[in-house]
């Protein structure tokens, strides 16, 4: 490997401003701030939200930081330790099809908590979660390639997050270049597909990305040095010649339901089906999803914990024909002894579609076939998820999803009321946002 230092990525990072941003653009970075922010929200009700607030008070991590959800305050590192437990908590965050996982997630602990320490605007935070998606996915594409193997959302995490914290900071070019030689260089490559299949709270690894690309930046400006990361290499440098030309962020998909991406196909079609159909659970003898290989591997246990429910193709799925949707409450562990979802499981049957197989990564299939007690079968039409980047989701789909997630811990006034502060009032410092939020949670 040969190594050539041009500082392009950091001066894309450090010098790019709102007013830089095409207008389309800056719609879509209020549409991800909205979509991150509810992910904390709903993410600080969770286990593991409390397991990370739980880690950085034992560390001793205290600090002046308000982070989202909790009333304590902590220093930077303690502050994303805590946030970063909770973006991913109930897998509700964008993704993106090619690099198969959530960047959004895997650096908005970090950037919200230097964001509230260095009281900056909303304006300058979502500039910040620009330019952070755009170097994310161009590192997370460069990276599975040169590894071969299918390391995800923790792993680009890392340098994702420095990328944020740098430009928050203010570093100058060469001392950003260290954090993110840094961050490359220690970041976890986490083996995602394991997580699919023996699900838990290491899920797709977003803490400790966070964690990583938070100690580059403080190991850099404790004098650790570092030198050399992928988006240096030369067989990458045409991703590096696209920032600001073209922009990964309009390819993010968005999620409407609080459980892994690869089993929304058939949420979908099957509450479409019961819409037109007008049928119940109760009338369903048997349901078989056809759909590619990934999907098809997802866990299938009767979950006992959230994070089982979530990394799930069973249960997601029985729960959408129970309740005709899946969010917050058809996820949480008080809702995993409903027996009417657990009979409903076992009426259905997973395989795998060659053609539809052939065509992940790229797009993600699904088709339902549904025999009611009554003899009729009904087939759907062979569905992609909702929310894909070529579906233009735009603020009124984003507005729909936010009420809808967030109706459980927010009143109607309250979503209102927030809306308006994040898509109107875009020179507010994000701690008065933070403590808003707060406010609202009863922290």
């Amino acid at each position: 490997m040969e190594f050539k230092t041009t500082h392009q990525v950091e001066s894309y990072i450090l010098n790019t401003k709102w007013e830089d941003l095409p207008k389309h653009i800056q719609d879509r970075a209020i549409v991800c701030g909205i979509d991150l922010l509810m992910a904390l929200i709903v993410g600080s009700k969770g286990r593991q939200f409390e397991a990370g607030v739980k880690l950085a008070k034992t560390l001793g991590l205290s600090g002046q930081i308000n982070v989202l959800g909790d009333a304590g305050q902590y220093n930077l590192l303690g502050a994303t330790i805590a946030m970063s437990h909770a973006s991913n908590s109930f897998d509700i965050d964008d993704g993106h099809n090619m690099i198969k996982g959530h960047p959004g997630t895997s650096f908005v602990a970090g950037i919200t908590a230097a964001a509230a320490e260095k009281n900056v605007s909303y304006k300058e935070y979502l500039t910040t979660l620009i330019i952070a998606y755009e170097t994310t996915i161009r590192w997370a594409l460069a990276m599975q390639h040169h590894y071969g193997f299918l390391h995800s959302t923790g792993a680009y995490g890392a340098y994702g997050t420095a990328a944020g914290i740098g430009r928050l900071y203010g570093l100058d070019k060469e001392t950003l270049n260290n954090a993110l030689s840094i961050a490359d260089f220690h970041a976890p490559m986490t083996p995602v597909m394991r997580s699919v299949e023996y699900p838990s709270m290491n899920k797709d690894g977003v803490p400790f990305g966070a964690l990583v690309g938070t100690m580059a930046v403080l190991e850099t400006l404790a004098g650790s040095t570092g030198y050399g990361n992928l988006l240096e290499l030369p067989e990458y440098q045409h991703y590096v010649d696209t920032l600001g030309v073209e922009f990964e962020t309009m390819r993010l998909y968005f999620k409407p339901y609080t459980c892994c991406r690869w089993s929304h196909q058939p949420i979908k079609a099957i509450i479409d089906l019961m819409s037109e159909h007008n049928f119940t659970h109760n009338d369903v003898e048997s349901v078989t999803v056809n759909t590619f290989d990934s999907a098809a591997r997802l866990s299938k246990i009767v979950p006992k914990r959230a994070d089982e429910a979530q990394y799930n193709i069973a249960w997601p799925v029985a729960s959408a024909l129970v309740f005709g949707d899946v969010g917050f409450l058809q996820v949480t562990e008080e809702a995993l002894e409903n027996e009417e979802v657990l009979s409903t499981m076992k009426k259905l049957t997973f395989q795998v579609d060659p053609e539809l197989d052939r065509q992940f990564p790229e797009k993600r299939l699904a088709q339902v076939e549904i025999k009611l007690a009554d003899g009729k079968t009904l087939k759907s039409s062979v569905y992609a998820a909702p929310g894909e980047h070529t579906d233009q989701v735009d603020l009124a789909w984003m507005t729909e999803k936010f009420s809808r997630i967030t109706k459980p811990m927010l009143t109607e006034e309250e979503q209102t009321k927030l809306l308006n502060v994040l898509t109107e009032d875009l020179d507010k410092p994000v701690t008065d946002i933070v403590q808003l939020i707060n406010e609202m949670l009863h922290v």
